[in-house]
């Protein structure tokens, strides 16, 4: 198969230099209507897999369920009573959790992020601010 190979990895090369409505004309010509979005990067990579898959097949059922798996981030629980607590900007921030939510500067919050963008100002993902889920926490100010 090493024409074919090489073939793909030619025709692969060709779409770095494709505008996004190329690369749409490409998949409308192989596979109908293409997805909608507005990412020529993300739809060049794609038609790559599509092409890649159809040449030597897709993931297995195993396989996707590991990938499924391991990309899933794990929030860490917490019960009534826990606490936690974040350095922002020199500042400590203190958040108990509550039965009806989060406790915050004595008014409850529904959700923690509701809590990183009353500090920050700005959205944030709260398990992640407060590093409860990888990604954000202390490094991250």
């Amino acid at each position: 198969m090493p024409a074919v190979d090489d073939e793909l990895e030619v025709f692969l090369a060709s779409l770095e230099r494709c505008s996004l409505s190329a690369v749409q004309d490409e998949w409308r010509k192989r596979w109908g209507t293409p997805p909608t979005l507005r990412s020529v990067r993300l739809m060049r990579h794609l038609v790559a897999w599509r092409l890649q898959t159809e040449l030597y097949g897709d993931l297995s059922v195993v396989d996707r369920r590991h990938l499924k798996s391991t990309a899933t981030p794990v929030i860490q629980a917490l019960r009534e009573g826990s606490r936690v607590a974040r350095e922002y900007q020199g500042i400590v921030y203190e958040v108990v959790a509550e039965a009806r939510g989060f406790r915050y500067r004595d008014r409850t919050y529904r959700s923690l992020s509701a809590i990183a963008r009353e500090i920050t100002g700005v959205r944030w993902n709260g398990p992640r601010f407060f590093g409860l889920r990888p990604g954000g926490g202390r490094g991250a100010s």
